[in-house]
């Protein structure tokens, strides 16, 4: 596996004690977007700032690495749709998710979510190019 070019976490919000970051890497030629927290209305701006980043910079290739998300409620799962189709419109690229903890799954499988997006069981597993499970 390629080696990390760059590492910045962009600070997350809190809320209710509840924190949220999201660190930026790139791995070869795919920017990296590791999730850690809770993901709602109140932590969001964090994630949006970096995905609309990155499809500024016409990023070829997005993953979002959840192993560290453990909530992400309507409002998270809005922002990584309309990211998806930015990401499309912008340069083709898609975004790809990796390592969804059961409460982030289940709400991708209760919205149909899970069927937009290609969904890696790791990170690893993404970077080489593997199909999902």
């Amino acid at each position: 596996m390629a080696s990390d070019t760059s590492d910045d976490t962009l600070g997350g919000g809190t809320a209710g004690g509840r924190r949220f970051a999201v660190g930026v890497r790139q791995i070869g030629g795919a920017a990296v977007l590791s999730l850690t927290g809770e993901l709602d209305h109140d932590t969001v701006e964090p994630l949006h700032a970096a995905l609309a980043e990155q499809i500024s910079a016409a990023q070829a290739r997005i993953v979002v690495d959840c192993a560290g998300l453990w909530f992400c409620d309507s409002t998270g799962l809005n922002v990584l749709l309309r990211a998806r189709a930015a990401a499309a419109q912008a340069t083709g690229a898609g975004i790809e998710l990796v390592a969804l903890q059961p409460p982030v799954a289940r709400m991708f499988a209760i919205t149909g979510a899970d069927a937009v997006f290609r969904i890696h069981a790791d990170l690893d597993q993404a970077l080489a190019g593997r199909p999902p499970d």
